[in-house]
C-alpha cells in the first residue's frame, strides 16, 4: 500500500509540474504549434458518446487512448478491439487494438491507429493549380500498454508510443510515454471512483526529407543552380493532464446508471471541462450521452459540443461477449462525427 500511495503521488506531482510549465509557456499562445496533433483524435464509440469524460471509468481495450490504468480492469483472457470514425474533411480513421491478461503479472495490449486523407492535389508556387501529381499523406501511430491492479482498489497503466508521419516527400518520428492510475472507491464512497493520467510526454519532432530540397541560384555567378534545403522547426508533442470522477449512481435492479466528469489541462491550448452520463438495461442496451466545453467561454475556436451513443452487448456462445457501440458527435462548421466500435472478449 506504501508503493500505491507513493506511486499516485508522484503522478499528482508530475501533473502539477506539466501544470506549472503550461503556465510559464503559455499554452494558448501555442495552439497550432505542437507536433503529432493526431494523438488528440479520439477513438471508441464508447468513451466517444461520454464527451471524453471516461478517465477513471474506462475499461479494457477502451481506456488505452483515455486512461492506460483502465486495462487493468478488464476480466477478459484476451480481447479485440476495432473501430472506425469519419473525420474532418473526408479523412477516416481507423483504430485497432489485442490484449491479453497474465494473470498476476498483469495485462498486455498493443494497438495502431491510422489517419488517412485521401489524394491531393500537388501545388507548387509555379503552378498553384496543381502539377498533375498526388501525394497521400499517411499519419500513424503504434502503442504498447502495460497495466496491472496493485491492489483491489488501485490500477496502474503506461503506454509508449511510436510516431510517425509522412506528407509528401517530408516525413516526421517520435516517441511518447503515457501513464495513469484508477482508484476504485474514492473515499470509501462506494462507487466513486478517481482517474488521473499524465499524457503524450515525449520527443521533439522535426520534419525532414527530399520534399525540403529547393532548387536556386544566385544572381550574377556564372554557374548552374544549386539545391539548398529547408531546416524546418522543431515542436513538442501535444502533452495533456487530466483528472476525473465517475460515480455509480445506486438504480437497483437490472438498470445502471453512471455519472463521469473530467478536467484537462494542455499544453498547447484553454483547458477543458468534460461531462457524462450512461445508462444500461440489463447490460444488453446502454445510452450513453456527453458534452464538452472550453474553460474559457468566449473561445470561439472551440468546435466540439454534444455527443450521442448505444451500445449492445451479445453474447454468442464461443466468445464471451460481442460489444458494439455506435457515437455521434456534433461538431461546428464540419460535419458531425461517426464512430463504430466492435470488441470482441475471449
Amino acid at each position: 500500500m506504501r508503493i500505491t500511495g507513493t506511486f499516485i503521488l508522484t503522478l499528482v506531482l508530475a501533473g502539477l509540474v506539466f501544470e506549472a510549465s503550461i503556465a510559464e509557456a503559455g499554452g494558448r499562445n501555442r495552439v497550432g504549434g505542437s507536433a503529432a496533433a493526431q494523438l488528440l483524435i479520439p477513438v471508441g464509440a464508447r468513451d466517444m458518446a461520454l464527451g471524453g469524460s471516461s478517465s477513471a471509468s474506462a475499461e479494457g481495450l477502451e481506456a488505452l487512448h483515455w486512461n492506460p490504468a483502465g486495462l487493468a480492469a478488464s476480466a477478459s483472457s484476451a480481447s479485440i478491439l476495432v473501430s472506425t470514425m469519419s473525420y474532418f474533411a473526408d479523412m477516416q480513421l481507423n483504430y485497432a487494438a489485442v490484449g491479453a491478461s497474465f494473470g498476476r503479472l498483469g495485462h498486455l495490449a498493443v494497438n495502431f491507429k491510422a489517419l488517412t486523407a485521401g489524394d491531393i492535389p500537388v501545388t507548387t508556387a509555379t503552378s498553384p493549380d496543381g502539377t498533375g501529381g498526388m501525394y497521400s499523406p499517411t499519419l500513424f501511430t503504434v502503442g504498447a500498454t502495460y497495466a496491472n491492479s496493485l491492489t483491489d482498489r488501485i490500477r496502474m497503466g503506461s503506454t509508449i508510443h511510436f510516431i510517425s508521419e509522412n506528407i509528401g516527400r517530408t516525413n516526421a518520428s517520435g516517441v511518447s510515454f503515457s501513464a495513469g492510475v484508477q482508484y476504485v472507491g474514492l473515499g470509501s464512497i462506494r462507487g466513486l471512483d478517481l482517474g488521473i493520467s499524465i499524457k503524450h510526454i515525449g520527443t521533439r519532432m522535426t520534419y525532414g526529407g527530399p520534399g525540403l530540397l529547393f532548387q536556386g541560384q544566385v544572381d550574377g555567378l556564372r554557374r548552374p543552380g544549386s539545391f539548398y534545403r529547408v531546416e524546418a522547426s522543431s515542436a513538442d508533442l501535444p502533452s495533456l493532464f487530466e483528472i476525473g470522477l465517475s460515480y455509480n449512481v445506486p438504480v437497483g435492479g437490472a438498470q445502471g446508471l453512471s455519472v463521469s466528469t473530467l478536467f484537462q489541462h494542455a499544453n498547447y491550448d484553454y483547458d477543458e471541462y468534460r461531462l457524462g452520463a450512461e445508462y444500461s438495461l440489463s447490460k444488453l442496451l446502454v445510452l450513453r450521452a456527453g458534452f464538452m466545453m472550453p474553460s474559457d467561454a468566449m473561445d470561439n475556436t472551440f468546435i466540439y459540443g454534444t455527443s450521442f451513443g448505444l451500445g449492445l452487448n451479445v453474447d454468442i456462445g464461443a466468445i464471451r461477449d460481442l460489444q458494439i457501440d455506435y457515437a455521434y458527435t456534433a461538431v461546428e462548421y464540419f460535419d458531425s462525427l461517426n464512430t463504430f466500435s466492435f470488441k470482441l472478449d475471449f
